[in-house]
């Protein structure tokens, strides 16, 4: 199966009907199908045609949508940005990746020069927006309207599809490379478990870009299955209220700390949210409290809470069932269909239930590995197996529990940050000479950046002086609170103690990640 599948299924069964809304645009299943057919001509006559790179750093709006679909129907191979990222993030991914078509909006032509020179590989690039385009770029429905449609290649299978850029453990990013099957897979793993997450003529909500595999999917979900994708002008909480409200939306995925927004919006209980039917969470657990807030404002949903990561979709589910009965809400639930979860230890060797090990997990949506990085790729996935890096156990009846990670990842309201990047940043200061970042609570779902800080001898840097050198660097990484000591916590071999430094802000809890 391939992700254009979509485009044939619904052009056949309900050509007329709306497939996607933004803002006040509206196109039916007949007019996606003909924009993304001409887009991929457009694609074509660039030179796409064998799985090469094309990039899109824009905001989500229904022509992202109609860019995957169209580079796929041209037989390439999208890369959609991390448009949260700072401008030499960005220029790493687009180098490493050898992007060479690249999509913009109007909200990143400001960085364009900048990365024109830092890119040698890109040849195109296409403005994105509702204004006529800037001198010597092309526009988005000037491609349109001027190519012929193309037949669909049907990229398909085990084909890569795209490739999804996360942190990685070195301070570097890594590309993880998906194919056509692992994104089909994902698409039909949670209606399967949760029938009301995947219903004819649904509505679903997209609440956040679409840089992460967590949005492709919900997207696709829907496709499948046919109905109306709503991607609202804005994701901040008036905007997806107002969209919740205004297109009877069904069906979405949030973050924790996102339904913490919704519930605290100050004229929640005059909106009317009678509509959905069924919300997805994952990336962190919800507080009984607050869960009971979000259930009393979406009357009608039902709650599923997943784990899962972009190398291997989703892992584990805790179904609506388990919601209703306040039945173990702490955990992740239990290994989803297609899926395998383990606890190992250090050797490898099966854990005892009850007992914390590192969390491996085997699934039918495995990534087909990390871009140019087959080391790791390797250290990830061995024997079948991928190494998530996050300590939990198993209890009696097989629900996951997550109690640590092994790897220095923070989770901020549901996006990975990984420690070694973030010092990277701060140990590039003039007065820094030590530096340690760790997870720490915080007053909302997920975790909180904090950076541990040793000065150079006679130095004065301060909280605002760090924040001000990270931010062009890492953008929404840079840490929110500060410590300065004398000196980090070391082990006998020299290695920070980061447990030791974490240690205060987690006593009393039974986790040590959030």
């Amino acid at each position: 199966m391939h992700i254009t599948h979509i485009v044939h299924r619904a052009l056949q069964l309900a050509p007329d009907e709306p497939v996607t809304v933004y803002g006040d645009r509206t196109r039916t299943a007949r007019e996606q199908a003909d924009r993304v057919a001409r887009l991929a001509g457009a694609l074509r006559e660039y030179g796409v045609g064998d799985g090469e790179h094309v990039g899109m750093l824009a905001l989500g709006s229904d022509r992202y949508l109609e860019f995957f679909l169209a580079v796929a129907w041209a037989n390439g191979v999208f890369h959609p940005v991390n448009p949260a990222w700072s401008t030499p993030e960005m220029i790493y991914a687009l180098v490493e990746s050898r992007t060479e078509i690249l999509f913009v909006d109007d909200a990143f032509l400001d960085r364009l020069e900048e990365i024109r020179e830092a890119c040698p590989d890109l040849r195109e690039i296409v403005h994105v927006g509702d204004g006529p385009p800037p001198d010597g770029m092309a526009g988005f429905e000037e491609l349109i309207a001027r190519t012929e449609p193309v037949e669909d290649a049907r990229r398909n299978g085990e084909a890569p599809a795209g490739i999804v850029y996360t942190t990685g453990t070195t301070g570097r990013a890594k590309g993880v490379v998906v194919s056509h099957a692992c994104l089909v897979h994902q698409a039909l793993i949670l209606p399967a478990r949760v029938p009301a997450h995947g219903v004819p003529g649904g509505r679903i909500l997209i609440t956040s870009n679409f840089s992460s595999i967590s949005m492709l999917v919900t997207w696709l979900i829907q496709g499948i299955w046919g109905g109306l994708t709503v991607i609202p002008l804005t994701t901040d909480v008036d905007g997806l209220v107002d969209a919740i409200e205004r297109h009877q939306v069904t069906h979405a995925p949030f973050a924790p700390g996102t339904m913490q927004q919704i519930v605290d919006h100050p004229d929640i209980a005059a909106r009317d949210l009678s509509s959905m039917r069924s919300i997805a969470y994952g990336a962190a657990p919800i507080t009984e409290a607050l869960l009971t807030r979000v259930m009393k404002a979406f009357p009608n949903a039902a709650f599923h809470q997943w784990y899962g990561m972009n190398e291997f979709g989703l892992a584990t589910l805790l179904p609506p069932e388990d919601h209703r009965a306040g039945r173990k809400l702490r955990s992740a639930g239990r290994p989803a269909l297609g899926a395998e979860v383990r606890i190992v230890d250090q050797d490898g060797v099966e854990a005892p239930r009850g007992e914390v090990g590192e969390i491996v997990v085997r699934t039918g949506a495995m990534m087909l590995g990390y871009l140019n990085k087959p080391e790791e790729t390797a250290r990830t996935i061995r024997n079948g197996w991928l190494h998530t890096g996050d300590g939990g156990y198993l209890d009696e009846d097989g629900y996951l529990f997550i109690v640590d990670r092994f790897k220095d990842v923070i989770n901020v309201d549901g996006w990975n940050v990984y420690s070694t990047e973030v010092e990277q940043a701060i140990a590039g200061h003039p007065d820094v000479a030590a530096v340690a970042v760790i997870g720490i609570p915080d007053d909302k779902p997920g975790e909180r950046v904090h950076a541990v800080i040793v000065l150079k001898h006679g130095r004065t840097a301060d909280e605002r002086d760090i924040r001000r050198h990270c931010e062009p660097l890492i953008a929404w990484k840079t840490p929110t609170s500060y410590e300065f000591v004398d000196a980090l916590p070391l082990s006998t071999t020299g290695k920070v103690l980061k447990r030791r430094l974490r240690e205060p802000y987690w006593e009393g809890m039974d986790r040590r990640v959030n």
